[in-house]
This record gives C-alpha cells, sequence and structure tokens, in this order.
C-alpha cells in the first residue's frame, strides 16, 4: 500500500489559505475518486475539496477550525500502490470564458524530473503547474514576462506556456507586459465601537464567519469611499410584457426560467459601455479602466447571509447566454457549490432589493469597484402617458432604481447619466427582442 498527501488545492488569484468547515469522513473511513471529502472557507466562499483517488482516510492533519495554506497536506489517504505521492491542483481561468478548467497532477517522488534551478520573483504570478513546466524546459523570467497570459488578469496559462514551448526559437520574444503595481489605501480611522451590555433576557447570537467578513466589508467600503447615491423611476412595462410572452417557450426550449435578472444586466452592460469610466477602480490615485465587464450579482443565501457571484464577460454573452449563466451561478450560490473564482473580478454590481418587496435602497459599493445599481420592486401603478391625443393615466409597471458611485472618481453627472442610460434601455425595450 502507499501513501496519498491530499493537499489543499489553489482556490484562485490572491487566495492563499482556508480554514477546515467540517470533515465529511472520519479516520479510518474509505472513499472513493471525487468524493467531496471536506468543506473548507475563504474570505470569498465556502467550498468542498474532492479526492482525485480512491483509498482510506488514515490521518487528518489539519482539523475544523484550523488554516490551511494552499499547498497544505490536510489529510493523508492508503491508497493501492507503493511509495507515496501528492496531489497538486492549479486552477486556470481562460479570460474569455467563466468556466474553469481545473488541472490536476499527481507527482511521484521515485519520478526524476529533469529541472532547472529556475528561482522568479514575486512580481511574477505562475501556477505550480505553470512554474513547473518553465524550470523544466528552462525558460527564464524574462522569456516569461514576454508571453501573453490568457489566463484571467492576464495570467499564464498551460496552454500558454505549452504553446510557447512548441514555437521557441521560431519566433520574436514579445515585449514584456508592464508589471501592475499595487498601492493599498491608508487604514482609515474610525472610533472605536461602544461597548454594549446585554440586559438581562436578552439573547447573546455570536456572528458567524461569514457574517463578520461581510461586516468587516461593509464598514471598509464606506469609510474608503464617499457614496452618493441617485434615483430614478422606470416604466418598465414592455419589459413585464416582452418575458410574459418569452417565459413558456424559452423554459421549453432551454430547460431554464427566464427572470428579470438578465435584462436588467444587458441594460447594464450597454450603459457601461456608454459611460466606460463607471467600470474602474482606484489604485491610489490612480485609475484603473478595466478592460472586460464583469457583473457582480447580490445574492441572499438561505441562512440570511449574502454572496456576490460575478458573470464574467457579461458583455459577450447573448440575453439566452446571461439567463443560463445568472441561473446557473444562483444555484451554485444557494447550494454552496460556488468555486472561490466565481465571487472574484467584479467590474460593477446589481442587487436587486426588488425581491424582498423593497421599492428602493442605498446600496453600499463593494470595493474595489466604483458603483452599484439596487433594483425596487416592480409595482402597477397610475401614471401620466403622452399620446397624440393628450395626456392619459393609464396602469403602468414602475420600477425604482437607485445607483450609489464613489464620488472621488465617480461625479454626479457621470452618475446621473449612467443610471438615466439604464432606464432608457429598460423603458424602450423592443417587444421583438429575440431570444
Amino acid at each position: 500500500m502507499a501513501e496519498y498527501k491530499l493537499l489543499l488545492p489553489s482556490m484562485g488569484e490572491g487566495v492563499m489559505e482556508a480554514t477546515i468547515i467540517t470533515w465529511l469522513f472520519n479516520e479510518g473511513d474509505n472513499v472513493k475518486e471525487d468524493d467531496s471529502v471536506v468543506e473548507i472557507a475563504t474570505d470569498k466562499v465556502d467550498s468542498d475539496v474532492p479526492t482525485p483517488v480512491s483509498g482510506k482516510i488514515v490521518k487528518i492533519l489539519k482539523q475544523k477550525d484550523e488554516v490551511a495554506k494552499v499547498g497544505e497536506a490536510i489529510a493523508i489517504l492508503e491508497i493501492e500502490g507503493e511509495g507515496s505521492a501528492s496531489e497538486e491542483v492549479t486552477t486556470e481561468t481562460p479570460a474569455t470564458t467563466p468556466d474553469t478548467e481545473t488541472l490536476q497532477t499527481i507527482e511521484q517522488p521515485l519520478q526524476t524530473v529533469a529541472a532547472s534551478n529556475a528561482e522568479f520573483s514575486g512580481d511574477l504570478y505562475l501556477s505550480p503547474l505553470v512554474k513547473s513546466i518553465a524550470q523544466q524546459e528552462n525558460i527564464s523570467e524574462t522569456e516569461l514576462k514576454s508571453i501573453k497570459g490568457s489566463g484571467l488578469e492576464g495570467r499564464i496559462t498551460k496552454e500558454d506556456i505549452l504553446a510557447y514551448v512548441a514555437n521557441r526559437g521560431s519566433q520574436p520574444a514579445q515585449q514584456a507586459a508592464p508589471v501592475q503595481q499595487t498601492v493599498s489605501a491608508p487604514a482609515p480611522v474610525s472610533a472605536p465601537a461602544a461597548t454594549i451590555t446585554a440586559a438581562a433576557g436578552d439573547e447573546i447570537i455570536p456572528m458567524d464567519r461569514m457574517r463578520k467578513i461581510i461586516a468587516e466589508n461593509m464598514v471598509k467600503a464606506k469609510q474608503i469611499a464617499p457614496h452618493v447615491t441617485s434615483f430614478i423611476e422606470t416604466d418598465v412595462t414592455n419589459v413585464v410584457k416582452w418575458r410574459a410572452k418569452n417565459k413558456a417557450a424559452f423554459e421549453k426550449r432551454e430547460g431554464e426560467k427566464l427572470t428579470f435578472m438578465p435584462i436588467f444586466v444587458k441594460a447594464v452592460v450597454k450603459a457601461i459601455q456608454d459611460f466606460p469610466m463607471i467600470n474602474v477602480s482606484v489604485n491610489g490615485e490612480n485609475i484603473i479602466k478595466k478592460k472586460n465587464i464583469n457583473i457582480g450579482m447580490a445574492t441572499a443565501l438561505p441562512d440570511g447571509n449574502l454572496i456576490v457571484p460575478v458573470i464574467k464577460n457579461a458583455d459577450q454573452l447573448s440575453l439566452s447566454g446571461l439567463a443560463k449563466a445568472i441561473n446557473d451561478l444562483a444555484y451554485r450560490a444557494r447550494n454552496k457549490k460556488l468555486r472561490p473564482e466565481d465571487t472574484q473580478g467584479a467590474t460593477y454590481t446589481i442587487s436587486n432589493v426588488g425581491s424582498f418587496g423593497n421599492l428602493m435602497g442605498t446600496p453600499i459599493i463593494p470595493q474595489p469597484q466604483v458603483a452599484i445599481l439596487a433594483i425596487g420592486a416592480i409595482v402597477k401603478k397610475p401614471a401620466v402617458l403622452e399620446t397624440a391625443d393628450g395626456d392619459v393615466i393609464a396602469i403602468r409597471n414602475l420600477m425604482f432604481m437607485s445607483h450609489s458611485y464613489d464620488h472621488r472618481v465617480v461625479d454626479g453627472s457621470l452618475g446621473g447619466m449612467m443610471l438615466k442610460h439604464v432606464h432608457d434601455y429598460l423603458e424602450n425595450w423592443d417587444l421583438n427582442t429575440e431570444i
């Protein structure tokens, strides 16, 4: 029999550790390939760790509530064979698709690998798999910087480096991309919270881990960005009619529900394209204008907490594609199936407060974004319509939208005009739009 070390897998850009929530198996239990063996939590999302091999858990190395680093062994399995092995999982995210390919390699210590002594500086992010290939092929750091990565934020993927190896020497090296420097904003000064004493009969409920993270992030967001909120009321009667006309046929054809959210996202994406300076982040005294339009979608969880999965490259998706992406993310969010990368990279966020029956809200901007849109409930109301024969009163479907934006870089004119364009796209929705 052989020992197999189950390592904590890579969980996306910037995620370096995770907390063990609970083990789904005990020491001595047999597990099958692809069984989820442990639940873990990062500051982004909760997820499961599957085992890529079948065997028996002989030793759990990280207990509940303990923190493990990416690449650190969390358990030892007994498997068929001789010697010992370890698992290394690397996540690569192509820039052109929200799907993630998980690449797995098993390293055998008895296997000889001709690797160079190359070392790479910390300003060049390489996954363990890409670094291993670079070392085996004696690719220098200078050469690596010349490779145009197709992964998230220009990361070099396995396909990128293998393509470079195949064409090495036949093409001139590309100019190295400039390294983006991150300037951390100074920690804001805030008054200490007042000490509150519980009275007799009061119930003390400790915050769970996710609520603590949400609380910390919300306080930081309000301290960093001066918030301004604009409001508008929109006639979405055409949107309501269009959805009623198409939802049954769409569900029959695609097996998917057609909600209002794909329409809202479509309108927001068009408005961002009209006003790209809404799709930015603040980095010290610099403004980073984002190339991709990645829409965060605030989603309430069954336990009352909130998570924001991200529709990657939303501007490249059709209405049908948006509907499928939104349904998939919402389902996996509510069933704790999101991957860490599913909650990363948002450039603008939408919060549907109308799903709780609320008319409007003043949403808090998630850092490092500079704006967020809250969509209220759709309500039938009498409204004045202008016609060729004069003004008339009619029953219309009306909805409030509220747009919060960071006044450091978004002035009232930009924030207000962007909101007005979303309003116009929804109010003038074409009833003949295809899906």
